[in-house]
């Protein structure tokens, strides 16, 4: 018994004794470290805001356990690069560790300021992770484009409070803010000088407007946007590109500018079009990945619409592209792409004209239950209580409405007040509408047989869209949409398609003119 005890003593210490060792028997790196990338690009920064943090990995492929005597940064702790080496946070490591037929991670990521570099908007900062020295030395590169930019933010006031916009009051004296700023007059011309860098909601005040000249870029921070207030405007003056860099568009989108974030939705905001706000003008424009691409309300003008949106597209938004609550809006040639609910909701009625608009919606970060055009003339506030209005008119000619779900047309009439008006025309429209259990055979909202509603309709017919992915909503050759259109005089607004192609009557429908597509 006493030797069973002895010898589970000794086993026991032995135990205790390798578990408590640090360190283990290395030899010194032989500059054979592999690499999973021999440059590191860090994508362009906006001047001032922290990059995202990449990684590398290192891997050790002798059977050795090894001793890296040193991992720096070669401009050393001057360097505007930081490292976490392993979980260790800094920029100059010794004798790192790395166990045979192992790896391990090193992180990198960066904070620039333009102004510590000689002139120019755009400046390309190097750096390189050294390992080792002398002739075991090797390299990793470091690269990364910091570009400058037009910074607009609210106020943050010396109690550490930040500058808010009014936005309503209730009847007990309840406000609504959110963090924003009104524009200065010396703010209210974007150019493309430039990108912009929005944060908080940025406002457009009254009897001013906001310009915005061809090519411009703007960029939101995340729960940011733009408000045109009561008596302002907002003139986007886009122009057609020649190029795929899209040169004289003008581009909004999020502030997150890595590869990674190209296609995120919800990244900002909205473009607020309120109560009041008037002679809206976008053309040529691009509004991607945001919370609700446009949003524009109440129009006191029956004769001239709210917005006119020409030439432009609105797609990837987290709810919806074009929200437009008793607006009035013209719209033509543009497309409204995928989105968390509908593409387009025309809410509580309203005014609008849409000719030659392609709305497609083939959503695929989660369930879509909206379909891609939804039109009502009330808004359900609870309790069994709605608010109506007039649609006096929403006219689509040669329009596609189409996407991945079987219903993507869908009307609803306010069931508190049927005298309320509904009044929509279809001209000469594809449209997605696959009644399969036919659940709306009897409804007399979607009379598909009624030509003073539904004129020239065609139904369920593949637009062959180029790529659903990736928001490309080119029509190929054998397209559903090909000569369908009846346009006898057309306005120059619909002329050229999207992309300044000229129209032929019959036209094809939707934003654009079919193309051959090239085989990949």
């Amino acid at each position: 018994m006493k030797k069973f005890l002895y010898a589970f003593l000794i086993l026991a210490i032995t135990i205790l004794w390798s578990s408590c060792r640090k360190d283990f028997v290395t030899v010194p790196s032989s500059g054979q470290l592999q690499f999973s990338k021999d440059t590191v690009y860090l994508d362009t920064v906006f001047t001032n805001i922290g990059s995202s943090t990449y990684n590398l990995k290192v891997y050790n492929r002798s059977d050795d356990d090894i001793r890296i005597p040193s991992i720096q940064l070669g401009e050393g702790q001057s360097s505007r690069y930081r490292l976490n080496v392993d979980g260790v946070a800094g920029k100059v490591f010794e004798d790192v560790e790395l166990l045979a037929n192992d790896s391990m991670f090193v992180f990198v990521e960066t904070t620039l300021d333009i102004t510590d570099f000689a002139g120019g908007d755009q400046f390309l900062y190097t750096d390189a992770i050294e390992f080792d020295t002398g002739n075991n030395q090797q390299k990793v590169e470091l690269v990364t484009l910091v570009q400058d930019a037009v910074f607009l933010y609210p106020q943050q006031f010396d109690d550490g409070t930040i500058e808010t916009l009014l936005l309503s009051v209730d009847e007990e004296g309840n406000e609504t803010r959110i963090e924003g700023f009104f524009l200065e007059d010396s703010e209210l011309n974007w150019t493309n000088e430039k990108p912009y860098v929005v944060y908080g909601y940025a406002a457009v005040g009254q009897n001013q407007v906001l310009n915005i000249e061809a090519g411009a870029r703007v960029h939101f921070h995340a729960d940011s946007g733009l408000i045109v207030g009561n008596l302002g405007s907002l003139q986007v003056n886009g122009a057609l590109s020649t190029t795929e860099d899209l040169e004289n568009e003008v581009i909004f989108e999020g502030d997150r500018l890595e590869p990674g974030f190209a296609n995120v939705p919800g990244q900002w905001g909205t473009i607020w079009l309120t109560d009041g706000s008037t002679n809206n003008n976008i053309n040529y424009a691009t509004i991607k990945n945001a919370s609700v691409g446009l949003l524009t309300e109440n129009s006191d003008d029956p004769d001239n619409p709210t917005l006119t949106l020409n030439n432009s597209k609105i797609y990837n938004s987290a709810s919806v592209g074009l929200l437009a609550r008793t607006g009035h809006v013209e719209a033509n040639n543009s497309v409204i792409g995928s989105a968390g609910q509908a593409s387009l909701y025309l809410n509580l009625g309203g005014k609008y004209t849409f000719r030659h608009c392609t709305f497609a919606n083939y959503w695929s970060n989660s369930f879509r239950v909206a379909p891609t055009v939804l039109i009502d003339n009330f808004l359900d506030v609870g309790n069994g209580m709605e608010f109506t209005a007039d649609l006096e008119q929403a006219d689509f000619s040669n329009c596609i409405i189409y996407g991945n779900n079987g219903i993507e047309l869908l009307l609803n009439q306010a069931e508190s007040n049927s005298s309320i008006l509904l009044e929509y025309n279809f001209k000469n429209c594809l449209i997605k509408f696959d009644d399969f259990n036919n659940r709306f055979v009897n409804d007399p909202l979607y009379n598909f047989n009624d030509t003073g509603i539904f004129e020239g309709i065609v139904l369920n017919s593949d637009p062959d869209f180029k790529n659903t992915d990736t928001g490309e909503f080119i029509i190929g050759d054998n397209s559903g949409a090909i000569g369908i259109g009846n346009t006898p005089t057309m306005p120059p607004a619909i002329q050229s398609d999207l992309l300044g192609n000229p129209r032929t009557n019959p036209s094809d429908v939707g934003a654009y003119n079919h193309t051959t597509f090239d085989d990949d």
